[in-house]
């Protein structure tokens, strides 16, 4: 009689083992990641981190999702994409085909999303008389070959997009010995720009459409300066509507890179920002989206006062 006892015991727990197992598992796939909730953690180009914190936050407004923002310098953000510190990155280029093999050695394609134009913006101390410099005499400079106009040139960080835009622009591996001048941060950069005349600083566009609160004063210091192409005649300065019409010469796309390899968050925030309400905030950040957001006007056959 004692055997038969045990087995109703046995079989009773057994069947509350089963439930809690259930109940877990319908836990974890409340929890689960999926296209528009979840947590995730995406790396960012240091030089374009002003339009993906407001990305983020209009992001998570619409939607139960954290995204938490890793700004580096371009080198430290493909690094860590590749050594799968984060799966997602936002870079001003696509992926080198080394770096592509890379993920096709991991079975995984990635997912590449073109979002916005972005400008590389020239800019010196406001009491400096000109407002004009020629691309040429950047290059030359680059080269070690000394310009009357310019002191120094400033960059945010070695590693940085902009640092390796330049070099690319002037055909180089490495930097002069003398006048190129590098800190950590865009913001770094303004500041010493502000403080020090005849240098010219190298910075993202959209730190200077989009200052913090303690920048706002620093960049009143500083002017942007119009740019003339290599084989142009004109100057222009980094606006939208130059970015636009292709005659600012420094301007950079902007791409969302998700080597997630499957339909996570990733996914959902690329599609969030290359649709009609992130390219509101690009447009909105002194950007060019890659695709205007689209107007609803609104006829009406009287006119109403309003103010009553």
């Amino acid at each position: 009689m004692k055997n038969f006892a045990v087995i109703p015991c046995f079989v009773f727990f057994s069947f509350f083992l089963v439930i809690s197992s259930c109940k877990k598992s319908d836990g974890e796939k409340k929890d689960k990641e999926t296209i528009l909730k979840g947590s995730v953690t995406i790396l960012v180009d240091e030089t374009i981190k002003p339009i993906i914190e407001d990305q983020i936050e209009v992001f998570e407004n619409f939607y139960p999702a954290k995204i938490i923002m890793d700004a580096k310098s371009e080198k430290e953000v493909v690094r860590s994409l590749i050594n799968d510190s984060s799966s997602i990155a936002v870079l001003s280029r696509k992926l080198t085909a080394e770096e592509n093999k890379i993920f096709d050695n991991k079975k995984i394609i990635p997912k590449v999303t073109f979002f916005a134009t972005d400008g590389i913006a020239l800019i010196s101390n406001k009491n400096n008389k000109d407002t004009l410099v020629a691309l040429n005499d950047i290059i030359a400079f680059m080269k070690g070959k000394p310009q009357n106009a310019i002191k120094g040139l400033v960059f945010d960080n070695p590693n940085s997009s902009t640092v390796r835009y330049m070099n690319d622009l002037a055909g180089i591996n490495e930097n002069p010995e003398k006048g190129i001048f590098s800190f950590k941060t865009n913001e770094e950069v303004i500041k010493f720009v502000s403080e020090n005349e005849g240098m010219i600083g190298v910075v993202g566009l959209n730190w200077l459409y989009q200052p913090s609160g303690i920048m706002k004063e620093i960049v009143k210091k500083i002017k942007v300066l119009s740019v003339k192409s290599t084989s142009g005649n004109e100057f222009y300065p980094p606006s939208q509507n130059n970015i636009a019409e292709g005659k600012y010469p420094l301007a950079r796309d902007l791409y969302i890179i998700n080597c997630q390899g499957s339909s996570g968050l990733g996914m959902g925030f690329a599609s969030f920002v290359a649709g009609e309400q992130g390219q509101r905030v690009v447009l909105k950040s002194g950007l060019l989206p890659f695709r205007t957001p689209s107007r609803k006007i609104k006829v009406r056959k009287e006119i109403y006062n309003d103010k009553k």
